[in-house]
């Protein structure tokens, strides 16, 4: 039986019950796979990775090693929360890197999506191996590929998990939830105690904010998507609607216009809202706001969020529009 092809019989994992008896199965079969040797993983926060370090967690405890990189393209308190969890809470192994500028440095003036997206996983793997290289007996990389990515792309996941590190970095892969689909690894995840604001994360791109900041990243412009991102999260969670649409965020791009701020004129830039409902991420629909919604998310965003004087939102279906602007 091809082990990276998910069998006829498995059944979907939709309850507590099934989603225990996985984990039981997962630990014994990790526990056999990697006995007393060291393992591997980089910890993005994402669910997938997430629910790989809670697994290995309750299967090896210190003889994993998480690493969790900071490239400064994440959102709003998703580092502190991953230190949070994962060190102070589950007691794991975790090493942060705080590589901001390294990241944002190598940006720098770099305007080309497919560049941009090129730089981040190249830096983030030369970090990724610099670390490994200080740690002893290493023989296994743990990774949150899910069985999407085997159908899509053989198992590679980019700028989540590593793919292509040098030579003498070539570790024997643990690979957990590679059978599951994405709604599976939310059940599991939620099983193993991990907070929902973990669980229930909406999809987030690999490249992270910098695809939301459009054009050539600046560190201001920047914190203008992180900001008015969080701003967005708060308002959909307190309008009820943070579990009813599939995907929601800002994009700032690189283009000011005038504006009033306390009597005085601007030229800053806008955030674009962008909220989509899909099954498939093949096409998608625009989730219609309540009025008041928008006037609130506007009040806030323009008032709250420096550099910013104009709300505008994208009505743009897929097709004809991608999901993400980059």
């Amino acid at each position: 039986m091809n082990p990276n092809v998910r069998p006829e019989t498995m059944e979907r994992i939709t309850t507590k019950a099934q989603a225990d008896a996985f984990i039981a199965e997962q630990i014994k079969a990790l526990r056999e796979q990697v006995g007393d040797k060291k393992v591997l993983l980089a910890l993005s926060g994402g669910v997938d990775s997430s629910v790989v370090a809670a697994l290995l967690i309750r299967a090896i405890g210190k003889n994993l090693t998480c690493v969790h990189v900071n490239h400064g393209l994440l959102r709003k308190g998703e580092p502190e929360q991953v230190i949070k969890v994962f060190r102070e809470e589950l007691g794991a192994n975790l090493i942060y890197v705080d590589a901001v500028d390294r990241f944002l440095d190598r940006l720098a003036g770099v305007a080309d999506p497919e560049q941009k997206r090129k730089i981040i996983g190249d830096e983030f793997i030369k970090v990724f191996a610099e670390e490994a290289r200080k740690l002893d007996g290493i023989e296994f990389l743990g990774q949150g590929t899910i069985y999407p990515d085997i159908l899509e792309s053989k198992g590679i996941k980019s700028h989540h998990n590593v793919g292509g590190l040098p030579e003498d970095l070539k570790f024997e892969l643990v690979e957990p939830v590679k059978l599951l689909y994405k709604d599976e690894v939310r059940v599991v995840g939620s099983a193993l105690g991990l907070p929902d604001s973990m669980v229930q994360r909406q999809p987030f791109p690999g490249p992270g904010l910098g695809v939301r900041c459009v054009g050539a990243i600046t560190r201001d412009r920047l914190e203008a998507v992180r900001e008015s991102d969080a701003i967005l999260r708060e308002e959909f969670a307190k309008a009820g609607l943070a579990g009813k649409v599939w995907q929601y965020f800002t994009i700032v791009p690189d283009f000011r216009s005038t504006g009033i701020t306390d009597g005085k004129r601007t030229y800053d830039w806008p955030v674009v809202i962008r909220a989509i409902n899909t099954r498939d991420a093949i096409a998608a629909t625009v989730e219609e706001l309540p009025w008041e919604l928008m006037k609130k998310l506007t009040q806030r965003i323009t008032t709250e969020v420096k550099g910013v004087n104009r709300v505008l939102m994208d009505l743009t279906p897929k097709p004809s529009g991608t999901i993400e602007w980059e």
